[in-house]
């Protein structure tokens, strides 16, 4: 291959039908390329979750197919961006967002930057109800698919009264995503 080169063509269409076992929940994402300078993505629904990214670099969403929103949490209150098939999005740095992909075989191609040394990503969960922020973990991200699953066994794994709303006293519900998704359309309805 010619030094100029990163990769010969790729075949999307054939690299997602190879993968398609793997876009499925629990995880739902793989990285097509590894050691670039781009994190390359496809995330497959469904998918709901209750924390929040907090990425110090760009994203850009290319939703292909199906339908997909983010949750985000902007100066005090939750707001959503709903994902139509065909949409494109470019987010900003910092944004707290949450994807959501309620549509099974929904498929979204996500792509930001490699994080340098020192740059870190974070999740945190809020309360539904008043948005209030309940635990944060920051990390050096290197590998969105490796790196993300601990942080979230290591926020289920937290009692009730660490979950705790400092803020009104409700408690997160952990890996109860039905719960917290209902206490939010109830509190904040979009």
């Amino acid at each position: 291959m010619d030094k100029h080169h990163f990769s010969p063509p790729l075949n999307f269409n054939r690299w997602i039908e190879d993968h398609a076992h793997l876009l499925k929940p629990p995880v739902g994402n793989q990285q097509i390329w590894h050691g670039s300078d781009f994190m390359v993505t496809v995330v497959g629904g469904p998918n709901q979750r209750t924390d929040f990214h907090d990425d110090p670099v760009e994203e850009f969403f290319y939703q292909f197919k199906g339908n997909a929103y983010l949750n985000i949490w902007d100066r005090g209150s939750y707001e959503r961006v709903d994902l139509k098939e065909g949409d494109i999005y470019l987010m900003a740095p910092h944004v707290i967002h949450s994807p959501q992909r309620p549509e099974p075989g929904s498929l979204c191609l996500v792509i930001e930057r490699k994080r340098p040394a020192g740059l870190h990503d974070a999740l945190q969960w809020s309360c539904a109800r008043c948005g209030h922020l309940i635990k944060r973990y920051e990390m050096q991200l290197e590998s969105i698919v490796a790196d993300l699953p601990p942080v979230y066994e290591r926020f289920y794994a937290t009692s009730d009264d660490e979950r705790r709303c400092l803020e009104c006293g409700a408690i997160h519900p952990g890996r109860d995503w039905q719960t917290w998704h209902k206490t939010l359309q109830e509190f904040h309805p979009s």
